[in-house]
């Protein structure tokens, strides 16, 4: 028989490991700043600042409007109280619970079961099901689901997923510049030493960005559980969200959404060739940690 497993524990492992993984984000801008500053100088600094202001720019944009453009996107709509009412009385029920204020609550079409949350703070946030989760989901398993999206926003996770897509994005912009800037480079430094740190350089650039795609997709993962256990902690049970995850699994139906807005939801639309490039766990995975809570 296996140990059981408290939701306080995985909270905690899981946020460590997200920190964990944002420094190796981190680590790797470090070190290609810091080959590229000793290939070209102090004419490096001149790309980092321009791959910050990029990437801020874009980043913070998306940041400020990410409501907007995921509603839109998906073509939801504000779901009516009277129309919806017991989707309003479980969100404010574990809203209360929780201690947060209510998000604004949307439904958008598709016979899939699925749900996600967005927004930059609790006090700007949306919580948005589909029209197939609340016909096939008994109310204890909606609970399940909007605890766990309740839970993306009371731990902020559109605000550290924002930080972790800024530095991959600074890391995508100065690994581009830099090699397009070998273009220009004259043939002035011939030293073997030289040619070395050239090479190091060129590595650095073409395989940090895809590194860190990969780290970012694994601290997506990483929330998943998070948002689980922290499910469990509002809801006071896992036998919800459990249920909900095995009809997810059994669920044939298809979304269509935008690949951008697939990663803020509970199960991925899509499906992965791999794990490594998937935003989400396996849900079978999933199941089996929330089982043993």
């Amino acid at each position: 028989m296996q140990d059981r497993i408290s939701f306080h524990d995985q909270i905690k492992r899981n946020k460590i490991k997200s920190v964990l993984l944002i420094f190796i984000i981190f680590a790797v801008l470090i070190a290609l700043s810091y080959v590229i500053g000793m290939i070209y100088s102090g004419y490096f600094f001149f790309i980092l600042i321009i791959g910050i202001i990029f990437s801020l720019s874009y980043t913070l944009i998306s940041y400020y409007s990410s409501d907007k453009i995921a509603l839109a996107s998906v073509r939801a709509k504000p779901a009516d109280y009277n129309q919806y009412r017991q989707l309003h009385n479980i969100v404010e029920g574990l809203c209360l619970a929780s201690g947060m204020p209510k998000p604004k609550v949307y439904i958008m079409p598709g016979e899939q079961i699925n749900a996600f949350a967005t927004g930059r703070n609790p006090q700007n946030s949306v919580i948005c099901v589909t029209e197939g989760a609340l016909k096939k989901l008994t109310k204890q398993e909606l609970e399940g689901v909007i605890g766990h999206e309740l839970s993306h926003i009371a731990n902020y996770d559109i605000r550290f997923m924002t930080l972790t897509a800024v530095m991959v994005g600074m890391i995508a912009i100065v690994s581009e510049l830099f090699l397009r800037s070998l273009w220009f480079k004259g043939n002035d430094d011939n030293k073997k030493s030289g040619a070395i740190l050239l090479l190091i350089g060129i590595l650095l650039a073409i395989l940090a960005p895809i590194v860190v795609q990969l780290v970012q997709f694994a601290i997506s993962r990483k929330r998943e559980y998070y948002a689980d256990a922290s499910a469990v902690k509002f809801t006071r049970s896992p036998t919800g969200l459990i249920q909900a995850l095995k009809k997810i699994k059994r669920d044939s139906e298809k979304l269509k959404v935008s690949g951008a807005v697939a990663p803020l939801f509970i199960s991925s639309p899509f499906k992965r060739l791999s794990n490594l490039t998937s935003t989400h766990p396996p849900l079978d995975e999933r199941i089996r940690i929330l089982e043993r809570m």
